[in-house]
């Protein structure tokens, strides 16, 4: 059997590969994005896809199910939220072929604007959830979701964080298992989610939870680790593996794969052979409360934190009042904040917009979230994604209301982020008449996420050349007759694009467009400015630009050659002329 070094991710896409995943559909988002990344190593077997949001790529992999076949997707937890919808109507109609979502949380916020618990949404839609702590499980519990959702008729949520999603171990690997497809045949009773079919299906889901419930007492992804009777800890998911290094040698496990349903049956089998029984989990007592309200008695968040990543450094001084050994290196860390890399087309926009204190301006989720900090300090607002657009209709609809119309309202969103939900705030802004210029910062790649492609990119994530949405012609379709297209590295042209959209008559649109220089197939003009140190007079203005390649030594400013690429931005808002492009 041949053994291979992988991520979780890693190991969750080729554990989709082996159970016999035959549609896959997913919207890239950190921690989930590598599994999707992984998946066209098998697109000879399976179908992979970037759809344009969360709710479509749920929408097409539960399609794929109730035609019959293994279907997956994934995202982070924060895209649990978009696709709610039909994953809670996919749990009340059941399932054809098994049925997978991957949610992947971020305990920490190392990605994320929440650290939201999603274990809680298993128990709301009422399906099953399984969850894996290194990536072995994570490549053999795919196949174990897979078969419950069909013995259960249900979806799985499997349920990893940002440990188990990025860090890496021995993975041994197995075959690919195909699985028979039963011919389509239309079953209005399961699949038609009117009331009275929902009605009807709501005491088959009670029926099936129960009947996983005693399954997952008896499942070997659930286990007892007997070593002694003194301690014992429940845990699940990277808890375990913290746990396991923090207590005792002789402390007793019950380490859980499946937990919705809790197997109570086996927990209160487990808790009456310990003297002293403790639950180890991030974030939310998500176990805890409900061992509790079981009449189980056990120790908890009274002594870890629902705040933030665990690790055993903190579980130790938590549970035991040991704290880490430290050590004085008489320096201290340098604060490096994350700022927009050098030479991102975003840069202009923001600095161009931060200029103007009139100017009111919703931002949303991306590398152009960014454009928040200082010296740039352009964003009113970060909320969601496609909040950039709506959330400026409320903020111009709040201002018209008071009395301050003479308010300019901005609505930024990057290109990736207006095909996930951008465009329906397009049509709100125009449809209520709204007084917001809306701004697609166009950099033609799914940015922050790790340069994945989207519907105007041109490219599928199986390589294959696609049909370029053009954003344009979206927006002049949902009625903005004048739009914008400008490069925001040309701040003269950035800034009489801007006053051009406040002053038309028809609603207008911007779009920045020159594409993020870390796209590998593109060609990019890439070359290095320079300092005449004998015009430089140390104003310090370069550095209102937010670049970090720029800096002021002994008064004088200076670029590293190491990290500049030439976009002249730095140029262009020098006074005295000192910095030029290299010819």
């Amino acid at each position: 059997m041949e053994k291979i070094l992988l991520s979780g991710n890693e190991a969750i896409a080729r554990g989709a590969y082996e159970a016999g995943v035959k549609v896959a559909s997913a919207y890239p988002g950190t921690p989930s994005t590598e599994i999707f990344e992984n998946l066209p190593l098998y697109k000879d077997s399976l179908y992979s896809e970037w759809a344009p949001n969360e709710k479509v790529a749920t929408e097409v992999a539960y399609g794929a199910s109730i035609a019959g076949v293994r279907s997956l997707t994934a995202m982070k937890h924060v895209g649990v939220n978009v696709a709610a919808d039909p994953i809670f109507t996919a749990a009340y109609n059941g399932v054809g072929g098994g049925f997978v979502i991957v949610s992947a949380d971020d305990p920490s916020m190392h990605s994320s604007q929440n650290e939201q618990d999603n274990r809680h949404y298993a128990r709301a839609a009422k399906m099953a959830m399984v969850e894996p702590s290194d990536s072995q499980e994570c490549k053999d519990f795919m196949a174990a979701a897979y078969e419950i959702s069909e013995r259960f008729d249900m979806p799985v949520l499997f349920r990893t964080t940002t440990r188990v999603a990025h860090s890496k171990s021995i993975v041994s690997l197995g075959e690919r298992r195909e699985q028979p497809v039963p011919e389509y045949k239309r079953n209005v009773r399961k699949n038609v989610c009117t009331p009275a079919n929902a009605f009807l299906n709501h005491p088959k889901v009670e029926e099936n939870l129960k009947a996983l419930e005693a399954y997952a007492c008896e499942s070997p992804l659930n286990r007892v680790e007997m070593k002694g009777t003194k301690i014992g800890v429940i845990s699940a998911s990277i808890a375990y593996q913290y746990a396991k290094e923090v207590f005792p040698e002789d402390t007793s496990f019950l380490k859980l794969g499946i937990t919705n349903p809790l197997p109570m049956a086996l927990i209160k089998e487990f808790a009456s052979k310990v003297e002293t029984l403790y639950v180890i989990e991030e974030l939310d007592p998500f176990m805890e409360d409900q061992i509790k309200a079981a009449g189980i008695a056990c120790i908890g968040k009274e002594l870890t934190t629902p705040l933030y990543e665990m690790n055993p450094e903190r579980l130790r001084e938590q549970i035991f009042g040991v704290k880490p050994e430290t050590k004085e290196v008489g320096v201290s860390a340098v604060s490096r904040p994350p700022v927009l890399c050098p030479g991102c087309p975003h840069r202009g926009f923001f600095y161009t917009m931060g200029r103007h204190k009139d100017f009111v301006v919703a931002g949303d989720i991306g590398c152009y979230t960014l454009g928040a900090a200082p010296p740039l300090n352009a964003l009113d607002s970060v909320v969601c994604m496609g909040g950039g657009f709506s959330v400026a209709m409320g903020l111009a609809k709040a201002f018209e209301a008071t009395g301050q119309k003479e308010k300019k309202v901005f609505g930024v969103l990057g290109d990736s982020t207006f095909f996930h939900s951008g465009i329906t705030g397009a049509v709100e802004i125009m449809y209520n008449q709204g007084n917001v210029i809306p701004v697609v910062l166009d950099n033609h790649i799914t940015g922050m996420t790790g340069h994945q492609d989207n519907p105007g990119s041109g490219y599928s994530l199986q390589g294959e050349i696609a049909e370029a949405l053009k954003i344009e012609e979206v927006l002049k379709a949902c009625g903005f007759k004048n739009v914008i297209i400008v490069d925001p590295q040309d701040l003269k042209a950035m800034e009489q694009a801007v006053k051009a959209a406040l002053a038309s008559e028809e609603k207008a649109a911007i779009i920045t467009r020159r594409p993020c220089l870390l796209i590998k197939r593109i060609k990019h003009d890439i070359g290095l400015c320079k300092v005449d140190t004998e015009k430089c007079i140390g104003c310090k203005k370069c550095l209102s630009v937010g670049c970090p390649a720029i800096s002021v030594t002994e008064g004088k400013a200076k670029i590293d050659v190491n990290q500049c690429v030439g976009c002249t931005v730095c140029a262009q808002v020098c006074p005295m002329g000192a910095i030029e492009k290299e010819a």
